[in-house]
This record gives structure tokens, C-alpha cells and sequence, in this order.
């Protein structure tokens, strides 16, 4: 009940300091590229429903719904300032509106592409999918997109089974780090 009060009210006030980035990035996204600004994509939640997961869209209309490291030519797909927001992560405020309706938290494991099924099986597995995704999760901080699917579950379960609300401020900062570093993002 603290963690979803935590949530609504950060995500408040980070959309309320967000707005201009938000209307400046979903002008830049429509202005470098045809299609809307954002992409909504079925996401795997908690106890593995499907929701709805809005980002800025970085990558070309008509690209296939796959994880990055799965597209033939990723850099082909990517919109002229695509790479920029996926490295700053700015394409990701927009989830903002997923943790305020309740989907996700501000710290969780990372929603699942709704295809990811070897992910979403060991998670299973795990126990994990009991858990809210997050927008930053202990794997986020711990490799983010350098990580194997194991490694990123095994971290995923370790967050399972010590999270708190100090973890959570603890990775909220790690996070911060490393966007500002922009470490360990590949596209």
C-alpha cells in the first residue's frame, strides 16, 4: 500500500515536471518521422495479464513487434532521434501514465514484450510474474540490455525475495546514475 501511494504521488509530481520535455519530445518524434509519437505495446503485467505500455516512439512505423536485439538491422529501424531517446531513455516517460493507472510501479522487473515467452516461462517459474513491473528494476540497474534472459530473471527473483521500500529508493537512485552515464544501453 506505501509502494502504490509512493507511486501515484512521484508520478504526479514527475508529470507535472515533466510536461515541457514531454510536449517537446512528442513534437521532435512527429517532426523526424511519419506515425504518432507514441507506440503502445502489449506488455506482460503482473500475474502475466496484458496491458497496454506507451513509449515515445523510436523505432520506424511497420517495424516488428520484437525485442531489439532480436531485429535483423536494429540501427535500420531506429527514427532519426530514436537512438538518442532510447540511450537518454527519454522515450520512456510516457509510462508514467501505465504506473498511475496501475500496471506498473516505478520499480519492478521490466514488463515483458507479450512474446518474450522464454522470459515470461522462467519468470513463471521464478515467481516473479507476481510482482508489478517497473519502470527500473534491479536488472535495469544491474546490466540492463547487456544482460542474458537467465541473469535478468535470476536478479528479477533476488528482488523478489529482498524488496523493500528502501531497495526501491536505493534502485531509483542507481538508475538515475546510470542514465545520466547512459551505461549499458545498446540502442
Amino acid at each position: 500500500m506505501i509502494k502504490r501511494a509512493f507511486d501515484v504521488l512521484l508520478a504526479l509530481i514527475a508529470g507535472i515536471f515533466l510536461l515541457l520535455p514531454l510536449v517537446i519530445v512528442a513534437s521532435m518524434v512527429r517532426l523526424t518521422s511519419k506515425g504518432p509519437a507514441l507506440y503502445w505495446s502489449d506488455r506482460v503485467g503482473r500475474n502475466n495479464s496484458i496491458f497496454k505500455m506507451p513509449k515515445f516512439r523510436s523505432m520506424r512505423v511497420g517495424t516488428p513487434a520484437v525485442a531489439t536485439h532480436l531485429l535483423r538491422n536494429a540501427d535500420a529501424a531506429l527514427t532519426p532521434i530514436g537512438s538518442f531517446l532510447r540511450k537518454s531513455s527519454l522515450d520512456e516517460i510516457p509510462q508514467l501514465w501505465s504506473i498511475l493507472r496501475g500496471d506498473m510501479s516505478f520499480v519492478g522487473p521490466r514488463p515483458a514484450l507479450f512474446n518474450q515467452h522464454d522470459l515470461i516461462e522462467l519468470r513463471t517459474q521464478c515467481g516473479v510474474h507476481q510482482l508489478v513491473p517497473g519502470l527500473t528494476g534491479w536488472a535495469q540497474v544491474n546490466g540492463r540490455d547487456t544482460l542474458p534472459i537467465p541473469d535478468k530473471v535470476a536478479l528479477d527473483q533476488r528482488y523478489l525475495q529482498i524488496h523493500s521500500f528502501w531497495m526501491d529508493l536505493y534502485i531509483l537512485w542507481l538508475t538515475f546514475l546510470r542514465v545520466v552515464r547512459r551505461k549499458d544501453v545498446s540502442h
